[in-house]
């Protein structure tokens, strides 16, 4: 079961409280909305989102099955949708509520999507390299990598991931295509981006994190959509409402603290990012990148 990152720490950010309206913009495996749904009791709203249909479809009846019943007469509603949460002006349109009085984004992977080898999330699988979170639309990373010159490749692999080695990976992919040996898992990724990058002695990070941390970036086109949310979503928050955000690496982490700076409409609450404890790291290793910022709606 996904474990979710900064769990007390998040219920301390929204400021919960029974009757109140919450959205979880990015359920996964509903982690940090079990949390939620304790705190808002009874006569909360929970809207939970996902672009993952797995996580509404698949897990989302599980995760209601498992929740005692007396939960669920407490609540008076609990809506779970597959949109992104870049969508919520619109969707809160649709579900006929006019503001919500807290928001939380956990940017990163679900621990679901990276156990399933069908997605290529992990590179320790030899599943298809696809990476979408939503597999019924967009290209894969594999049709992107075949669509790409090689110079798009690596520019998308330095901007999005960081990577010195962009253009030494970039230029093997395209010699691999050229030999008819596209890119095509997740594993031959990972073994072809290992023999370009140096791995350092006492670095624990594999040397393929930054590409497959590009790939997913452009295809699920998340900078573009974490801006949008950062821009639209302070508007469904009523005043004292709280926006909370667990980034997980050094682009995301920017765009939400210049966001939260430049916004006329929110009051910051963390000068700098809450990180998880000492413990929570030993037990958790994911949360030892997440990062937490919290604004308040004026």
């Amino acid at each position: 079961m996904h474990v979710p990152v900064l769990p007390s720490e998040v219920l301390d950010a929204l400021d919960l409280a029974p009757g109140k309206t919450i959205v979880d913009g990015t359920f996964g495996g509903g982690g940090h909305s079990r949390l939620i749904l304790q705190k808002i009791a009874p006569g909360g709203t929970l809207i939970g989102l996902d672009r993952d249909p797995r996580a509404i479809q698949e897990y989302g009846p599980q995760w209601h099955a498992s929740m005692p019943a007396t939960d669920g007469e407490a609540f008076s509603r609990i809506e779970l949708i597959n949109d992104s949460y870049h969508r919520l002006p619109q969707l809160m349109q649709e579900l006929e509520i006019d503001a919500v009085d807290g928001i939380l984004l956990d940017l990163g992977l679900s621990s679901d999507q990276l156990n399933d080898p069908s997605r290529g999330f992990s590179y320790q699988t030899s599943g298809d390299l696809d990476l979408r979170f939503d597999p019924t639309c967009g290209e894969s990373a594999s049709e992107l990598l075949l669509r790409l010159p090689e110079k798009d490749i690596a520019d998308l692999i330095y901007q999005f991931g960081e990577e010195r080695c962009s253009r030494r990976i970039a230029r093997r992919i395209v010699e691999r295509r050229k030999e008819r040996r596209a890119v095509r898992t997740a594993d031959e990724l990972a073994s072809l981006v290992r023999g370009c990058v140096p791995r350092s002695k006492n670095h624990r990070i594999d040397p393929a994190t930054r590409t497959f941390q590009a790939l997913r970036i452009a295809v699920n086109q998340e900078l573009r959509i974490v801006k949008q949310a950062l821009e639209d979503l302070p508007g469904c928050l009523r005043p004292g409402g709280r926006f909370a955000v667990i980034s997980f690496h050094s682009l995301e982490d920017r765009l939400v603290k210049h966001a939260f700076r430049e916004a006329d409409d929110l009051e910051i609450l963390t000068r700098k990012p809450i990180l998880a404890s000492d413990r929570e790291n030993a037990e958790n290793a994911r949360a030892r990148s997440a990062k937490l910022r919290v604004a308040v709606k004026k």
